[in-house]
């Protein structure tokens, strides 16, 4: 019972100090604490996106590879619409379709994939890497989109609650002018209510910080996935629609 009155009565304090905190300083705190909240949305939705990314992701390669009728593939692309892998081969595919409809004169049923109607021009080749590449592009941003918000946070948050401690201080030290008297019973409250301010702001950065970090690293990892996807996807359409050799 003894534990559980201290640790009340612990709570109540720290409640009191920031009720009675000067306007600056909960101004501070309530700064941080939207930057807080703002981040921890960013890492639950985020760690969501990238874990259904890479669930996914692993599931389309597998079908990928058991697949080899790439129209097939692309019909039920919408089982994957998570998955960045799946959204590049879609935009790869897509750029073959235009290339075949251009050869067939707008008509695609008319001539099959192969040597006589797509040919080997570089330009074609070029077309279906450059489409790729901007697909790589496209979800990497998709992927890293609100990220820099945690990096804002982890880096601005300690600063923030380092001024509204300053200002603290200096606010407890012009109180100190008034009352004229530097006991500890004086000068200790307004500094406590001060170094609120800094913990406060190293409680949003910390986590944004360690969240901003894994979703860097696992974003590089889907990018790397995707271009080594994209370059055996290369080499595959160049070996099967355009009879190049890699």
């Amino acid at each position: 019972m003894d534990i559980i009155d201290l640790a009340s009565s612990s709570q109540s304090t720290i409640l009191g100090l920031v009720l009675h905190a000067g306007l600056v300083v909960k101004g501070v705190l309530l700064l941080l604490l939207s930057f807080s909240v703002l981040s921890w949305g960013i890492i639950f939705s985020k760690f969501k996106l990238v874990r259904k990314a890479k669930s996914e992701s692993d599931d389309f390669l597998e079908y990928f590879w058991k697949n080899k009728d790439m129209s097939s593939i692309d019909e039920n692309i919408l089982q994957y619409k998570n998955s960045p892998l799946a959204q590049v081969f879609h935009a790869g595919y897509q750029e073959i379709i235009k290339i075949k409809k251009a050869k067939a004169g707008k008509n695609p049923e008319r001539v099959p994939f192969d040597v006589d109607t797509i040919g080997t021009e570089i330009d074609s080749i070029d077309n279906v890497h450059r489409a790729l590449r901007n697909a790589v592009m496209s979800q990497i941003a998709k992927l890293e989109r609100t990220i820099s918000f945690l990096a804002t946070t982890g880096s601005t948050a300690p600063f923030i609650g380092l001024f509204g401690t300053v200002w603290g201080i200096m606010d407890s030290f012009r109180g100190i002018g008034l009352k004229g008297s530097a006991s500890l019973a004086v000068v200790a409250p307004g500094i406590s209510e001060a170094l609120i301010a800094t913990a406060a702001g190293l409680a949003a950065a910390i986590p944004a910080v360690v969240a901003y970090n894994y979703f860097v690293s696992r974003v590089k990892s889907l990018a790397n996935e995707m271009d080594n996807f994209s370059s055996e996807f290369l080499n595959i359409v160049k070996r099967q629609y355009f009879h190049l050799q890699k």
